[in-house]
């Protein structure tokens, strides 16, 4: 993900507001624009939720789709996915492997580590055709 298109997710996600319309599109995926506008009705005028849905759609966070005069909606979680994975597939291997000793441990397993191979130890050679 290029430092822009992150700068722009973690922007859309800033305001309250935007998280809210978030919110929205996750459970009422697929609503148009008016939909969205009557929800934050005594809120947010028109213009106001269009130009967060802009920020939304900036942010990669809003996949839209024109069907006639409607705009149509969706949540797209991609660019969350991917700033989750930068920040905690480092750690992912650790706490999966920590899990699995839990659970051993719980159900009485015993554990032991893979024996290493000596660096002199002679390694395969695939061979192809």
């Amino acid at each position: 993900m290029a430092d822009d298109q992150l700068d722009a997710t973690f922007f859309a996600l800033s305001s309250p507001w935007r998280r809210r319309m978030l919110d929205l599109l996750k459970l009422e995926g697929g609503c148009n624009v008016n939909r969205v506008c009557a929800f934050f009705a005594g809120e947010l005028g028109r213009h106001a939720v269009m130009k967060h849905l802009a920020a939304l759609e900036r942010g990669g966070l809003l996949i839209t789709a024109k069907e006639g005069r409607e705009r149509r909606l969706w949540f797209d979680p991609t660019p969350l996915q991917l700033i989750h994975e930068r920040w905690t597939t480092e750690y992912s291997a650790y706490w999966a492997a920590q899990l699995t000793r839990l659970k051993y441990s719980a159900e009485g397993a015993e554990v032991r580590a893979l024996p290493s191979r000596p660096a002199s130890a002679p390694t395969k050679v695939r061979r192809h055709g």
